[in-house]
């Protein structure tokens, strides 16, 4: 089972969890990605994510498929926000089930790190004195 959203709307991971639940999986890992009140020392306002949706979207796919063969997991899901973010706001929500612990561990891991590398979601930061754009692609 696969499930992928790009939403605007508060993640839960309760849900995630339902939706990767399945009697055949032993192991369930996740990541929670929140929005920290400090960067490079600095109070952060608010941040605002921004992404092209349908290409998003379908380079998620990409990386979800490639780690079910690449890690042999059974169920994934992959929620990120967009729009106005507060501090301790989830911005992206991972879960990975299937019978083993370190495939899933591993295929988490996989997930997140491609997903900040290649797909594109931007994120501006906001300070008390100004603004930055964050690149998704270093």
């Amino acid at each position: 089972m696969i499930d992928i959203r790009i939403t605007d709307n508060a993640l839960s991971i309760t849900e995630c969890l339902d939706l990767a639940q399945d009697l055949g999986s032993g192991g369930i890992a996740t990541f929670i990605g929140t929005v920290r009140n400090m960067t490079k020392n600095k109070p952060v306002i608010r941040l605002d994510y921004e992404c092209y949706q349908s290409m998003a979207t379908k380079e998620i796919k990409k990386i979800v498929d490639q780690a079910i063969i690449r890690f042999s997991v059974r169920n994934v899901v992959v929620h990120h926000r967009t729009g106005t973010l507060l501090p301790g706001d989830a911005a992206v929500i991972i879960v990975v089930s299937d019978g083993h612990r370190d495939a899933v561990f591993d295929a988490c891991r996989y997930i997140i790190d491609t997903v900040k590398r290649t797909v594109p979601i931007w994120k501006k930061e906001i300070f008390e004195d100004g603004e930055e754009w964050v690149s998704a692609h270093p």
